[in-house]
């Protein structure tokens, strides 16, 4: 499975409205998370796919990337996990 970095999703847009967008797209979703604001529940704008196969996650990007969605450019890329962050106490 592959994990995909997904920016400047339409605010209007939800997590099944972007499933949908993938799968039209021929890619087979395993889940989908738009990333929304704690206080408000607004999306943020951006989220993550993770799609069932990639056996070519470049070509999968290079094809998505600059693709529109509801008038809007998305920008595709591969999911980079995030650094563990230490708290000071």
């Amino acid at each position: 499975m592959s994990r995909l970095f997904v920016g400047n999703i339409p605010h209007a847009c939800n997590d099944s409205d972007l499933q949908t967008w993938f799968e039209q797209q021929g890619y087979a979703v395993d889940s989908v998370q738009i990333i929304r604001d704690r206080i408000t529940g607004h999306s943020r704008g951006f989220g993550f796919v993770q799609l069932k196969s990639a056996p070519d996650v470049k070509g999968i990007i290079e094809r998505l990337n600059g693709q529109r969605l509801a008038g809007r450019v998305l920008t595709v890329g591969e999911a980079v996990p995030k650094a563990p962050q230490s708290r000071i106490a």
